[in-house]
């Protein structure tokens, strides 16, 4: 049976891919219609036919809409899908060409469509190759990375493997050519405007002439800075687990205690826990300054990528960039559950479990806010405070103050869901819930 493949199956890519999957099975194909994963995906299918019959493929193709021939190349997956009978998804994703790095726009997007369909039985499978990852090299040199980015792409993480990531260009080239395969051409990649485009065209080939073996060698450097990486990580992460919280959040005053470069490792391990694109050594530093250091009685915030970063009682916090609602109002009929703007949920009303709260009066409109003024008087709580001191006293993080719904009969607050219950509402009817 073996003797079987190797006639159809070039020896470098048959190696390659048994050697990668090991004990996977289930497998997402990231296709593009290229040259690189038109062989990935034809030689799984050919080890699939041959070796290994319980390997389940599938492949997914993502429309960035970038080029006029977009729809074309769709439809040349779709086509080799069926011949090869894999299941082919077609996903569309929207870039806006004005805003930023296009090329990190294209790729956050297809990743973040992609693992929407990577099931949690799978892996997925990309094609990048010796000549790609020397390319990331150079482009992380470009940046002045540390080892995180000279490291460039592992060759198999717990979900995303690269089977192709020791095979080089020419070689499946080769192989393509030599199983007649057809794949499209993206013309962009003639557009050495594009850093990759740029290396790819002009510089790699001179070097290579010079030094066949070159890719290679950069290939082994990325291992060694892999390895160096992830042993620092192993000797830090005693420290880090005793500063991080269950949130997630990460305790200052330890890091205060620190040198500048182990402080440093735990940010950026910190950072990668949270899965957000890695920061600059500048961004680090101002991070550190305007953020952790801040004087006591501020309220800093960093904005990093899609992501703020935000200091609460001694501890950091990496949250989602929220929407302005502090001045919305929604009105509620407290029949059917309301949904909350911004993805915080739905409020209910609960007249069975729990009931602290009185229900209107005929003549009062029940709103849901999310901002408040003047000074209150809560149920178990002597004396009126401001607004502010509760939300103190209930140790409730500045960036929350604006999102906790807030439940009015006409201009009365009455609760403050799941933090208080103001004396104007006090009663044994009804209780509002998140779910």
């Amino acid at each position: 049976m073996k003797n079987q493949l190797t006639s159809t199956l070039d020896n470098t890519i048959e190696h390659a891919l048994l050697q990668s999957l090991k004990h996977r099975r289930k497998l997402l194909i990231a296709f593009s219609g290229g040259v690189d994963s038109s062989v990935l995906l034809q030689g799984l299918v050919e080890l699939k036919q041959h070796i290994l019959s319980d390997l389940q493929l599938r492949a997914i193709y993502i429309h960035h809409g970038l080029s006029q021939n977009a729809d074309h190349w769709a439809e040349h997956c779709q086509c080799q899908c069926q011949k090869w009978q894999v299941p082919l998804i077609i996903e569309k994703v929207k870039l806006n060409i004005n805003a930023g790095n296009i090329e990190e726009q294209a790729r956050n997007a297809r990743y973040q469509t992609i693992f929407k369909h990577l099931s949690d039985d799978e892996t997925l499978c990309t094609a990048q190759h010796l000549d790609d990852q020397c390319e990331t090299f150079f482009l992380a040199l470009k940046r002045g990375s540390g080892p995180t980015g000279l490291a460039s792409m592992p060759q198999e993480s717990k979900r995303h493997l690269r089977p192709l990531l020791t095979v080089t260009r020419q070689q499946i080239e080769n192989y393509a050519n030599k199983h007649q395969l057809t794949w499209i051409e993206d013309e962009s990649n003639r557009d050495d405007h594009y850093d990759r485009n740029f290396l790819r065209l002009h510089i790699l080939p001179i070097i290579n002439r010079r030094w066949p073996h070159f890719s290679q060698m950069v290939a082994r450097s990325a291992e060694l800075c892999q390895q160096q990486q992830e042993l620092i990580e192993e000797l830090l992460m005693t420290d880090f687990n005793q500063i991080i919280g269950e949130s997630g959040q990460l305790s200052i005053e330890p890091l205060i205690c620190y040198s500048e470069y182990k402080r440093n490792a735990i940010l950026r391990m910190w950072f990668k826990s949270q899965q957000i694109n890695m920061p600059t050594r500048q961004q680090i530093a101002l991070i550190w300054q305007t953020v952790a250091l801040a004087k006591e009685d501020a309220n800093p915030k960093f904005l990093l990528h899609n992501r703020q970063i935000r200091r609460y009682q001694n501890q950091l916090y990496l949250l989602p960039i929220y929407q302005e609602i502090e001045h919305d109002i929604l009105n509620w009929d407290l029949i059917s559950p309301l949904i909350l703007p911004d993805n915080l949920g739905q409020l209910q009303a609960n007249y069975q479990t729990n009931l602290k709260c009185r229900l209107p009066n005929c003549d009062e409109q029940v709103t849901v806010r999310f901002h408040a003024q003047g000074q209150f008087d809560i149920v178990n709580r002597q004396g009126s405070r401001s607004i502010k001191k509760l939300w103190q006293e209930h140790h409730v993080a500045p960036w929350m103050r604006t999102r906790i719904p807030l439940i009015y009969y006409n201009e009365q607050l009455i609760s403050a869901v799941g933090v208080f219950i103001t004396k104007s509402g006090q009663g044994t009817e009804i209780n509002f819930t998140m779910i």
